[in-house]
């Protein structure tokens, strides 16, 4: 099963089965990103060790985790014990075998990757919310839109900063621009204030979480893509540094 669905260079999610990674506090749910390196058989897989940053997080052998896969069939997930850690080619690995079936996994939140983008947004009229619960929903034209910055993204939303202020619960519109292969693709979005606080590095300027409310799967697919064609190409700076 692991053999059929998991293939090298797929994106995981690991987080630790319980407490937090070397020593932090309990219930800590911070999760790393890795990648497969190889699958062995249906039991074992070598992976590239996690990293935050540009740090490696040296999983402990016999450690148990949670992993989520990113592939070409969707998400799945499994429990798995590191059984060794070792080095091949420059690159550093952790022998992993599966300590529970790998199976399909329904998630409910996306991977948040940090970011530095430009976007503009404004608050929805009326006629337009009035609108999108009928599903007829168009972005007025004409209408100016604020300067901000996004900070991170994921599939399911972002979170940016911006001189306004907005109301949580506001639905508003998006506007951004995702360079994918070369080229600039622009996205107009809708999406639901979830939280707002003043920011606390710049003053003048708010903090906004959001979550897309108006997004297409291809949309969603894109934006998930861009994030790992991203790290992939984080990951291979990384290993270029370390190469000198």
């Amino acid at each position: 099963m692991l053999t059929e669905l998991v293939k090298p260079g797929d994106k995981i999610e690991v987080q630790a089965v319980e407490g937090a990674i070397l020593g932090g506090k309990a219930g800590d749910k911070k999760i790393y990103t890795s990648q497969v390196y190889d699958v062995l058989d249906d039991e074992r897989l070598e992976i590239m060790m996690p990293m935050d940053g540009t740090k490696l997080i040296l999983l402990p052998v016999d450690g148990e985790y949670q992993f989520c896969f990113y592939t070409r069939k969707g998400l799945y997930q499994c429990f798995i014990r590191v059984v060794e850690r070792y080095k091949d080619n420059n690159v550093y690995i952790l022998l992993c075998e599966l300590t529970s079936p790998i199976g399909k996994y329904q998630r409910r939140e996306y991977y948040r990757f940090a970011c530095s983008l430009p976007i503009k947004t404004r608050e929805l009229l009326d006629e337009e919310i009035e609108a999108l619960k009928e599903l007829k929903y168009h972005m007025w034209v004409g209408i100016p839109l604020t300067k901000g910055n996004i900070v991170d993204i994921s599939g399911g939303g972002i979170r940016f900063v911006s001189p306004v202020k907005y109301t949580e619960g506001t639905q508003i519109a998006i506007n951004f621009s995702l360079n994918m292969h070369g080229k600039e693709e622009a996205y107009e979005l809708v999406g639901k204030i979830l939280k707002s606080r003043s920011n606390e590095v710049r003053k003048g300027e708010y903090e906004h979480r959001v979550k897309f409310t108006l997004i297409s799967n291809i949309q969603r697919e894109e934006i998930i893509r861009y994030i790992f064609e991203e790290e992939r190409k984080s990951r291979r700076r990384i290993a270029n540094v370390g190469d000198l």
